[in-house]
């Protein structure tokens, strides 16, 4: 399976990461992949006080380049999903001031000031203790509220949630609006997890059978596991994953599914 585009990665920034911008951007060019999306941690996993001038790194990423050692580079973000509705992280913390201590011209959530920057959103779940006791058709509704944020494209690392949702419903639903399953390498790398790497599998044929677009994410958080999707390829290939399916392939077509997906920056 042809996969250029690593869109799921995490720099020193995540702090439980441990590479800089530069460090991932030069493996990714030494790994001959085409574009890069980093996406640090968006979640309460950072800081025990939950800031605008905590999450400042968001706020300032139109100075990263376009293009960095001939990689195409998106700005993005893993925001954590924090409830049966579908809410994510920092969309009921209010900001009303600057970094600088200027006040807002009006009321902003934080969720929104940083998830408005951001070229798309990786939504995925951490903590979920919100979720015990939900039914699959709950988790699913989710999962179907999360998709209706304009700023999230991909769901990340469905395979390892541990929540039971309606597969085929979810895949449909995604399909229908064009965002993205995530492959997600890490599941596999961290060394064998026989249920989890099953429900990966399960997801990746249902998603070739029913005609869904997914996506590549090393989820690395060392920069020498950027780019390197050995596991997520050999599934694929084993499973008669249909190449246009994957929206990972070339930094074209990603760039293309994310614009007809409506995910657009609003700075």
């Amino acid at each position: 399976m042809r996969i250029l585009c690593d869109v799921h990665t995490h720099t020193m920034y995540s702090r439980h990461a441990y590479s800089t911008m530069e460090e991932n951007v030069r493996m990714a060019a030494e790994q001959g992949f085409e574009l890069l999306g980093l996406t640090d941690h968006f979640s309460s996993m950072l800081f025990d006080e939950q800031t605008l001038k905590n999450f400042q790194f968001f706020l300032n990423l139109t100075i990263v380049p376009e293009a960095w050692q001939g990689v195409r580079i998106l700005c993005g973000c893993e925001v954590d999903i924090v409830d049966l509705e579908g809410h994510l992280f920092a969309w009921d913390i209010a900001a009303d001031t600057a970094i600088n201590g200027d006040k807002f011209g009006h009321a902003h959530s934080l969720g929104e000031l940083v998830l408005s920057r951001c070229d798309y959103a990786v939504a995925s779940i951490h903590g979920k203790d919100w979720a015990c006791g939900a039914t699959p058709a709950q988790v699913t509704q989710m999962y179907v509220n999360v998709l209706d944020n304009p700023h999230v494209l991909i769901l990340g690392h469905l395979g390892r949630s541990f929540l039971d949702f309606e597969i085929d419903t979810l895949i449909r639903e995604c399909r229908d609006r064009g965002k993205l399953i995530e492959m997600n390498e890490a599941t596999y790398a961290a060394g064998p997890a026989p249920e989890k790497q099953a429900r990966c599998r399960l997801i990746a044929e249902r998603c070739a059978e029913l005609g869904c677009m997914v996506s590549f994410g090393s989820d690395a958080h060392i920069a020498t596991r950027i780019a390197h999707a050995n596991h997520i390829s050999n599934l694929l290939d084993e499973v008669h994953f249909p190449e246009e399916l994957m929206a990972c392939r070339d930094a074209k077509t990603f760039l293309k599914v994310k614009q007809e997906a409506g995910v657009e920056t609003d700075f």
